[in-house]
């Protein structure tokens, strides 16, 4: 998997002149404007020769600390650039940075999934795809082109797996299930109706409609992990959505793009995790929890069924309720609330 070639055919480099062109952000450097961008990358991991963007505040360490040779951002942040960066203003980052994305990755619009008119015949395996021995490929799968199947799996009847999708051995991807621009370790289970890989929800609110950002991200999904059916895996929008060794999630499970998830977690039936929130190891979700994005829950947190997560919890935690707290405070606000009750159902009783 390290040696994997990509999702994307990238196009490029292009001049800075090039790039502020498709939106409305501004050099601050006009004489920079020759300097050629060869990729877009997130501001923990772009080099010289990349551009990235920044907006969130939560963000801020990593933009003043970012190695990217250009970078789309806002006045009011252009003074924490770190020296050498050249600087793009833009009222709308994210929106520049998406139009950038799209001039890098023009084939974005659409996840990639399988090429039949090149399949071998009698069957919907594309003919680049790498089968090893043992694998047994149920009838109706599909399998995309420059797939890697591992010795030992089963697809069963309805997948789809897409283009360039690595699976590796021992691993059940279960009927109607689909993967896609995601790479799967060993003795991975995705029980019937998975979906891993599909789009990131990215859009930028205007007033003239919902402007899409490309994701051209991906799901990794590390050794031991079982998916329950039904559950969703978002790709990430620039990194990765990544699912830790050993992991178990239930049904009807939501995990938004560039959610990292730790190593042995719990996540229970109908959780919600919000793009950009960070699980530790041996967090446990209970069933109908959520967590708003851009939050970190610390190493062995639990949090009870229909739990809120609205802030980042240290390592430990055991919280519950609606924004949640500490389980103990929850658990005396449900008691008192519950005495509230009674007491004015007696007061009542007495009145009447």
């Amino acid at each position: 998997m390290m040696d994997h070639p990509g999702f994307w055919q990238k196009a490029g480099p292009f001049s800075l002149n090039e790039i502020v062109a498709t939106g409305k952000a501004e050099l601050r450097d006009f004489t920079k404007g020759d300097f050629e961008i060869k990729d877009i990358r997130p501001l923990d991991t772009a080099g010289p020769r990349d551009l990235s963007f920044f907006e969130n505040v939560k963000y801020l360490p990593l933009f003043q600390n970012t190695k990217a040779g250009a970078c789309i951002v806002s006045e009011q942040f252009a003074k924490h650039a770190p020296p050498g960066v050249i600087l793009l203003i833009s009222d709308e980052p994210y929106k520049d940075y998406a139009r950038a994305l799209k001039l890098f990755y023009p084939t974005s619009r659409f996840t990639q999934v399988a090429n039949v008119d090149h399949r071998r015949e009698g069957d919907f395996i594309h003919k680049t795809a790498v089968i090893e021995e043992g694998v047994r490929i149920e009838p109706g799968a599909v399998i995309g082109p420059e797939a890697h199947i591992g010795r030992g799996s089963v697809i069963a009847a309805g997948a789809v797996i897409g283009y360039r999708v690595y699976i590796g051995r021992d691993n059940y991807i279960g009927p109607g299930a689909s993967v896609v621009h995601a790479l799967l370790g060993d003795r991975v289970i995705l029980h019937s109706g998975v979906r891993i890989g599909s789009d990131g929800f990215g859009f930028i609110p205007g007033r003239g409609g919902h402007f899409k950002v490309p994701q051209i991200g991906r799901v990794i999904i590390q050794d031991d992990v079982e998916i329950g059916a039904n559950t969703t895996i978002d790709r990430g929008s620039l990194s990765d959505t990544v699912i830790g060794e050993g992991t178990k999630i239930d049904n009807l499970v939501q995990i938004a793009h560039n959610v990292v998830i730790g190593r042995h977690c719990l996540i229970v039936s109908q959780t919600g995790i919000s793009g950009s929130t960070t699980l530790g190891d041996y967090v446990v979700m209970g069933g109908q929890s959520a967590t708003v994005g851009h939050i970190t829950i610390g190493d062995g947190t639990q949090v009870a069924a229909n739990g809120k997560l609205m802030k980042s919890a240290a390592p430990g935690s055991k919280l519950g309720g609606v924004p949640a707290q500490p389980l103990s405070h929850w658990l005396k606000e449900v008691a008192l609330l519950k005495k509230l009750r009674k007491d004015h159902e007696v007061r009542t009783r007495r009145k009447n």
